[in-house]
């Protein structure tokens, strides 16, 4: 019989703990921090909102960002319309989305990862996913585990909504 001792060792790794590979992944569209005013105040018919463009100028002018990656394209908001009615229940719809996309990028960001690592899939012994889009069940983390094929039970680590923190850090 295994003793809980022996089961907790088989558990611990020897030596120090190391991250051997990242990987990163974006949506494939971008745009220019500064025009990104315009583009979006265009693609959600909010043209008439003067005051309001304004002020997210001045933001996007003041964040130091020079680009911005989004799904969100003309293209995107023609296919899905009710990202363009103000007070249209879209939330659901939203999520729906991107929980579908953000699963694709943290796949893709995983496989750069395990490639830069070069060892087999089956060796991961644990996953640590970072988004700044807002929490989902089940997780990010498990939909990535799930459509790389990886065990259920690899240790995993859930960050959700980073965005706004690593935006407001100051260095000295």
């Amino acid at each position: 019989m295994v003793s809980v001792d022996q089961i907790r060792k088989a558990q611990r790794a020897e030596g120090t703990a190391s991250i051997l590979a990242i990987g990163t992944a974006n949506p494939p569209s971008y745009f220019d921090q500064s025009k990104f005013p315009d583009i979006y105040f265009n693609m959600t018919n909010s043209q008439h909102m003067t005051e309001l463009k304004k002020k997210m100028q001045r933001m996007c002018d003041k964040t130091m960002i020079k680009k911005r990656h989004m799904y969100i394209t003309n293209e995107f908001v023609k296919e899905n319309p009710y990202l363009r009615e103000y007070s249209t229940p879209s939330l659901d719809a939203r999520q729906d989305k991107a929980t579908v996309l953000i699963s694709e990028l943290g796949k893709e960001a995983a496989n750069k990862a395990i490639e830069e690592w070069g060892q087999p899939k089956s060796k991961i012994t644990h996953l640590i996913c970072c988004t700044t889009m807002g929490a989902f069940l089940p997780g990010i983390d498990y939909r990535i585990v799930k459509l790389l094929g990886l065990d259920l039970s690899i240790k995993r680590i859930m960050l959700y909504q980073q965005g706004c923190n690593g935006g407001g850090i100051r260095y000295a």
